[in-house]
């Protein structure tokens, strides 16, 4: 097989072009309140400080907690902005005032916080976006349970709805997120202790919010979710600079959608795949000249399957092309797909000698890309390495043997045929 050719993708460079005029983002992320992100924020900024590093406070909460004020000391403090508002007195950040400042690192507290009214922008996080744009580095702090996409998830497990949230894309644009841990046992005792709340709330929120079991699931959100985004950010570094995939650096599912209506099995198997993987799917129709010719019936249940991907929580593409192999393969390599799922042809053998066979092509090409070959009867996946089919996974089928019977039959008349005019000569 010909090298493919590998060119850094547009999208990829212009955005790393664009990031490297910004300021950078880190985010502290903690799986619950009171694990101790803005402590580890501060120690950081004491860190970056020590090493000359031009560090200001634009807001941070301590709650009052002595240990976390005493990591203020010698830290410039940017004064607040006092809003009026139906009889209280807020204070927020001075945007103005911090890019006024232009210092290198600007720390902001409670990223999912929203801003008073009348601010310039409603969510701080917004604001975090224009200091980036500024040039200006951003350390931050935020709590899994404000990130959008796991707003549910969070509520079905707590059966508390957090309203301030914060889109995915803010997470996945840091630069960094660095991950603050504690063990439940650890950040309970803490509550008891009046160090993450005053102590009269301390065991209203163990009951309702602060469980082992709660805290434990909550942890596994943290460190998944950081885990996909490092797994992004590989993505788009291998793009950029057109590394071509698999890179063993968290799995990526990619199931082949066809007309045939053992596709919808196919799908459910990559969604359970997916499951105990931990990992993101795709869906992949690839439209040939040959989709032209589908009937209605057909090209609606192609439709019909990557709609159920979409509800199982697939990404699902359609891509044009003339070999279907080649575009997956191509799909695959520039998305860091690490398995195909794939259905096995109920095609005869003989119809696929003169036409080929997408599935041998595949898996001839893939390289170290796993292909999982599945039943079209709905059996369990042949894993393919290599153009062999596993023995025994191939039914019984009375045309291959009348076919192999016909072959011997054809080649007995040539050779009679051929005696004729050449005759047997003796070598005796």
């Amino acid at each position: 097989m010909p090298e493919r050719e590998t060119r850094p993708s547009p999208e990829a460079l212009l955005e790393a072009a664009k990031q490297e005029a910004r300021g950078r983002l880190k985010i502290f992320l903690g799986a619950a309140p009171g694990v101790g992100k803005t402590y580890e924020m501060l120690l950081s900024a004491q860190a970056k400080r020590r090493e000359g590093i031009d560090v200001v406070i634009g807001v941070v909460e301590t709650h009052g907690r002595r240990e976390t004020e005493g990591l203020l000391e010698g830290l410039e403090v940017i004064p607040r902005r006092e809003v009026e508002y139906k009889g209280h007195r807020l204070s927020e950040m001075d945007l103005d005032g911090v890019l006024k400042r232009r210092p290198q690192v600007v720390l902001v507290d409670e990223l999912a916080h929203t801003n008073a009214p009348e601010s310039r922008h409603p969510k701080r996080y917004l604001d975090v976006q224009e200091l980036i744009a500024a040039g200006i580095d951003v350390y931050t702090t935020l709590n899994i349970q404000h990130v959008e996409s796991l707003n549910d998830v969070v509520a079905r497990i707590t059966r508390i709805r957090v309203r301030e949230t914060v889109p995915d894309s803010v997470l996945d644009a840091a630069d960094e997120v660095e991950i603050v841990d504690l063990t439940p046992d650890d950040l309970i005792q803490r509550l008891r202790e009046g160090k993450v709340y005053v102590p009269h709330q301390a065991e209203r929120a163990v009951r309702h919010y602060f469980q082992p079991g709660n805290l434990t699931a909550l942890r596994e959100l943290a460190l998944r979710r950081a885990a996909q985004r490092v797994d992004d950010q590989l993505l788009t570094h291998m793009q950029a600079h057109a590394i071509a995939g698999p890179w063993a650096a968290g799995d990526r599912i990619l199931v082949c959608v066809s007309e045939h209506v053992a596709t919808a099995a196919l799908v459910r198997y990559a969604r359970r795949a997916a499951d105990r993987l931990h990992a993101p799917w795709t869906a992949l129709y690839v439209a040939t000249t040959r989709t032209q010719r589908l009937t209605d019936a057909e090209r609606d249940r192609i439709a019909e399957h990557l709609r159920l991907a979409e509800r199982l929580g697939a990404s699902t593409i359609t891509i044009p092309g003339r070999n279907i192999a080649d575009e997956v393969v191509a799909y695959a390599e520039a998305n860091n797909i690490t398995q195909i799922v794939i259905g096995k042809s109920d095609r005869p053998r003989w119809f696929e000698m003169l036409h080929g066979s997408v599935v041998h092509e595949l898996v001839r090409k893939t390289g170290s890309i796993s292909v999982h070959v599945l039943s079209t009867e709905g059996g369990e996946p042949v894993r393919a390495k290599s153009g062999a089919t596993r023995p025994g996974t191939e039914p019984f089928s009375p045309w291959a043997y009348l076919g192999s019977a016909v072959g011997v039959a054809l080649a007995l008349g040539v050779g009679s045929v051929i005696e004729r005019f050449i005759g047997l000569q003796s070598i005796s």
